[in-house]
């Protein structure tokens, strides 16, 4: 009796957390600086109008707000629990290099932390397997994504 594990495929996998990447730091683009709403007087001449809706225009847009907030939120906490799972200088890099307000570069943060730029490459692809792992995006060969 034998067991064999599928493989996983290098390149869509490493798109696929590069991707979760990428909407985790639009996310946080959306994060407001402050979280209080702010109360400001609107007047209008518009006169109100009688629909059959049983919410006006502004609650949709309310409710819509507020669905993408709790969706945002939740990405970013199922994003910031993988990263933290990991050993403290791949947690490091990866916050360097994807999750920092600025975007850098490869070579400057393997310049940075000291490590040669196989070595660098050589852990963030082991990196990217154990992240792929614990978000669940992983792709095997002979998946499509």
């Amino acid at each position: 009796m034998s067991f064999e594990l599928p493989e996983i495929d290098r390149e869509e996998t490493k798109k696929a957390v590069e991707s979760a990447f990428e909407k985790y730091r639009f996310y946080l683009l959306t994060v407001p600086d402050e979280r209080l709403p702010k109360l400001t007087a609107t007047y209008s001449l518009v006169p109100p109008t009688n629909t059959n809706e049983f919410h006006s225009s502004t609650e949709d847009i309310a409710i819509r707000a507020m669905d993408f907030e709790r969706e945002r939120d939740k990405y970013l906490e199922w994003i910031r629990r993988a990263v933290n799972r990991l050993a403290p200088k791949e947690r490091e890099i990866i916050f360097k290099r994807y999750l920092h307000d600025e975007e850098v570069f490869d070579y400057e943060i393997y310049n940075e932390i000291g490590y040669s730029e196989r070595r660098y490459y050589r852990l963030k692809a082991r990196i990217f397997y154990k992240l792929a792992i614990l978000l669940k995006i992983e792709i095997y060969k002979g998946e499509h994504p």
